[in-house]
């Protein structure tokens, strides 16, 4: 029996033969795994399926709705698209194709080649997608050496690939294969192209979205709803790095190496600070605005936005006051449970909508108000002498999850409000093919944070992402397009910072946690970086909310 080992799966050991692949096993449990089986987990380690099982061991499966499931979907729906329009447009008349950013369910790519983009050439795209889909075309992977990796992909004329792996640490590099198509993508795939059954490529501005199913609902294919503000938003600043000179990891490596680090620093601080100028102009020119409303996803930078804009009012003459959607929260014993029975303070229902526009009219009508604070510890609403009487300068800047959400404030007269969108809108890339999603730099800032700030662990802090993401889809997302103004509080350099800090904060995560896999990702994915130290940060810089150092009180 030397040839055969032992697998376990769900408590019942089975033999099989040594070498079969993991996607041999997965098929024969395929019935009972709606979503689809994506990956197996041997041994508390993710594995492909086109690895073989070598030696006894535990096997559990990951479907298309597992978080790590559905990114291998999306890398190898991406190879499928480039492999397309290889097929269809020919490699050599592709001036640049770079998957730039996601939309909802869609994922925005740029294109640039010798054939422009038409309805015609979109159907192509999608009949011969569907082609490679029935085919069932094997992706195989081959660990390179460094040098042979790099002279691979200076042969396919991919120089991002290129400078990536010149700072690469390892000395060998995983290269996938779809037939004659080579790439190199961060992170799991799936064994063939049979398994992108569900995508659909459209015309988008001037370039192409590919659109993939939710991880919600792995089979189901939702349209792109128009987000024409979010859309502009991460377009100027992807383009605003191509400016820079930094269009990728590798561009921004350069940079740190080249000595170039500060003067970086301070063109990006620069730029943040002059947008939110113009914000403040715009609401100086609404001339009646009295309450700008701020919100944003969680690890946005909200609190050092509002400080930096307060500022930004007050060279224009204005007087602002911040107030805080937080100090509104009903008494702990009112507040919405969760379906696990926890308190859900993300809800609306969770603030006392009523008491919040009774105080706000008042003040709009002139009147002194006494305004609350909630007190974190006891769960209880109270008042100790903060009033307020708006003269004809002052203005309050409001934060709060729900500011974008008129139902908020619904006595206030819509010309009284002014609404801005906040978010880390991550526009860097690793490589023209792998994007950066913005999910991932919150998720390192708020964990740099929390561990500053709450003494809060990373395991904490990934175990709670999802319940925070999903609070953020029901109450911040929907309402974003509503903005009278976006602002994009990523800085191109951050993640170089937050590297040094947060890598101790995941190496402390061990195999026996469920947060493991996700630590052990994020750690492969800084790897990617050169350090780069916080020195020179400015002390309000909106990167100094998370590492510390900051001028405001945060």
């Amino acid at each position: 029996m030397e040839n055969m080992v032992t697998i376990t799966i769900d408590g019942i050991e089975k033999k099989y033969p040594k070498g079969i692949t993991f996607e041999q096993i997965a098929q024969e449990y395929a019935t009972q795994y709606e979503d689809g089986i994506a990956l197996v987990i041997e041994n508390g380690k993710i594995r492909e399926l086109i690895k073989t099982a070598e030696k006894d061991c535990t096997l559990s499966f990951l479907t298309l709705r597992d978080s790590a499931g559905h990114k291998a979907y999306v890398r190898t729906a991406t190879m499928l698209l480039v492999k397309t329009l290889y097929d269809v447009v020919g490699r050599e008349n592709i001036t640049k194709f770079k998957v730039e950013f996601a939309i909802g369910p869609g994922y925005y790519c740029s294109y640039q080649g010798k054939e422009a983009l038409s309805d015609e050439l979109i159907t192509k795209l999608n009949a011969h997608m569907k082609e490679l889909v029935e085919k069932n075309i094997p992706i195989t992977k081959k660990s390179y050496p460094i040098d042979e990796a790099k002279a691979l992909f200076k042969q396919f004329n991919m120089p991002d690939k290129e400078k990536l792996f010149k700072y690469r640490r390892s000395s060998f590099v995983n290269v996938y294969k779809m037939d004659d198509c080579y790439d190199y993508y961060y992170g799991y795939m799936l064994p063939s192209t049979g398994y992108i059954p569900y995508f659909e490529v459209t015309a988008y501005h001037q370039g192409i979205m590919l659109v993939l199913p939710d991880k919600e609902e792995p089979k189901v294919l939702t349209s792109v709803e128009p987000r024409e503000q979010l859309f502009e938003t991460l377009l100027h600043s992807s383009e605003w790095g191509v400016k820079m000179g930094i269009d990728t990891v590798g561009d921004l490596n350069d940079q740190i190496c080249a000595g170039n680090a500060n003067e970086l620093v301070l063109v990006q601080e620069a730029l943040q600070e002059r947008r939110i100028g113009e914000i403040a102009m715009d609401i100086v020119k609404r001339g009646n605005v009295k309450f700008v409303m701020i919100a944003g996803p969680s690890s946005s930078g909200k609190t050092s936005f509002s400080h930096r804009l307060s500022i930004q009012l007050r060279t224009c003459g204005l007087t602002p006051h911040p107030i805080a959607v937080d100090d509104y929260f009903v008494e702990r014993e009112k507040t919405p449970r969760d379906e696990n029975g926890d308190y859900n303070f993300e809800c609306l229902e969770a603030i006392d909508i009523e008491q919040f526009n009774h105080d706000m009219k008042e003040l709009l009508e002139g009147k002194t108000v006494e305004l609350p604070h909630f007190n974190f510890k006891t769960g209880h609403r109270e008042y100790k002498g903060n009033y307020k009487k708006l003269g004809p300068d002052d203005i309050l800047v409001i934060e709060g999850i729900h500011g974008l959400n008129d139902k908020m404030s619904y006595a206030l007269p819509a010309e009284s409000k002014y609404k801005i969108y906040i978010s880390a809108l991550t526009s860097l890339n690793i490589d023209e093919h792998n994007r950066i999603p913005t999910t991932d730099g919150r998720l390192l800032r708020r964990m740099v944070r929390d561990a500053r700030t709450r003494g809060a662990s990373a395991k904490r802090t990934i175990e709670m992402w999802p319940s925070v993401r999903r609070g953020e889809e029901e109450n911040i997302f929907p309402y974003q397009e509503s903005a009278d103004a976006m602002f994009n509080s990523v800085l191109i350099y951050e993640l170089a910072v937050l590297k040094q800090f947060a890598e101790p904060l995941l190496y402390s995560i061990s195999p026996e946690d469920a947060e493991y896999h996700e630590a052990k990702r994020l750690l492969k994915f800084l790897e990617y970086f050169l350090g780069m130290s916080s020195e020179s940060l400015p002390n309000n810089s909106i990167v100094r909310e998370f590492v510390g150092g900051s001028c405001f009180h945060v």
